[in-house]
């Protein structure tokens, strides 16, 4: 089974593979009482990499996350604050 720092590790692995400035990635975890919440800080560049064409590979990276925090039992997205 997958646990938590199994996701922490997906998300860091997703979003750096996908930016052009690996370094300037920042990924902070809030949990709430129902859901955890990735917020990802990148690169101005880098934006609309991770966001994509009408949201679709933010949209992807939001249902992998979802299906690897639901492994536990957990809900889980992320929040892009560019």
């Amino acid at each position: 089974m997958a646990s938590t720092s199994d996701t922490d590790g997906l998300v860091h692995y997703i979003i750096e593979s996908l930016v052009d400035n690996p370094a300037d990635v920042s990924i902070e975890k809030r949990d709430d009482s129902r859901q955890t919440v990735y917020e990802v800080k990148v690169h101005t560049d880098d934006v609309g990499k991770v966001i994509g064409r009408q949201g679709r590979v933010i949209k992807a990276v939001r249902t992998l996350v979802r299906a690897a925090a639901s492994v536990d039992g957990s809900d889980a997205t992320v929040e892009i604050l560019g």
